[in-house]
């Protein structure tokens, strides 16, 4: 029997760019009603042509970061890196880009990850004596990925949920010397992935999730976005799941940041301390 490899198949979708800065309201105070008022309005402008303008999958939106780690959260999702690059370097040409202070950003690419479509075609390869990382294997594999992409394509390429509050973290796997997630088998990762994302599923009537894969992007190795009109189910969804072995056991959080969703066309009304 062909040995079965240890990593999950994974489908990647739209590229993800979270952006967090803090805004200069000591400067900006400076400026006469005239001038906020022409900044302001041109970068309305901009943003909606950078969230409208950059064609099918591309999405952008703006929350007003609560606490000290920053004043304004971006979210973006397009179909490349490349992409979220142009974005960086369009806000960057805006006159209210002198008054931000980007103090936080985080890159990744939408992932899904196929336990149990993996085992499933890992142990029909293996029962066919086809060896891993063959031209054969390599073609059922790509099989696989083809015809889940078609199937999740909504997941891999959601639009940014339209909920008022929205809740973001990295996250990682420990790989510690007395546990470590890579060295688990994969049925036994499966089982626990599995068990975890029941819990998810019961919050589904007031939350959106994305799951984000940022290894070799980022420092961390997931981001986690979640979408709600309740914040306090972000406290509720993330408390159970704490009692959930996977996390309980092998999972590390970073920073979390929740902002309050402000469409494009108030960013004036922001600017002037109303939401």
């Amino acid at each position: 029997m062909a040995e079965t490899p240890a990593v999950p198949i994974t489908l990647e979708g739209s590229a993800m760019l979270h952006q967090i800065f803090r805004f200069n309201w000591k400067a900006w105070r400076a400026l006469s009603p005239a001038e906020q008022q022409r900044i302001g309005s041109a970068a309305v402008h901009k943003l909606q042509d950078i969230s409208e303008g950059s064609g099918e999958g591309a999405h952008s939106a703006l929350y007003s970061q609560l606490g000290h780690k920053g004043d304004l959260m971006l979210i973006h999702m397009r179909d490349s890196v490349q992409a979220l690059n142009q974005v960086e370097l369009q806000l960057a040409q805006t006159e209210l880009y002198d008054y931000l202070e980007q103090t936080y950003s985080y890159l990744s690419v939408i992932e899904l990850g196929l336990y149990e479509s993996s085992a499933k075609t890992y142990s029909a390869l293996a029962a066919r004596d086809i060896q891993p990382h063959s031209p054969e294997w390599n073609s059922a594999i790509q099989e696989t990925i083809d015809r889940q992409a078609i199937a999740m394509s909504s997941r891999l390429h959601p639009p940014i949920p339209d909920f008022t509050y929205a809740c973001f973290y990295p996250m990682d796997r420990k790989r510690a010397e007395e546990v470590n997630w890579y060295l688990e088998p994969m049925a036994e990762r499966q089982r626990m992935m599995h068990e975890h994302g029941m819990i998810g599923r019961r919050y589904a009537d007031h939350v959106r999730q994305i799951i984000s894969g940022s290894i070799g992007l980022d420092d961390w190795e997931w981001g986690v976005d979640l979408f709600s009109n309740d914040p306090v189910v972000f406290k509720k969804l993330i408390y159970e799941m704490r009692f959930d072995e996977v996390s309980a056991k092998y999972a590390l959080f970073g920073s979390f940041y929740v902002g309050v969703r402000v469409p494009i066309d108030k960013l004036t009304n922001w600017l002037s301390g109303s939401l």
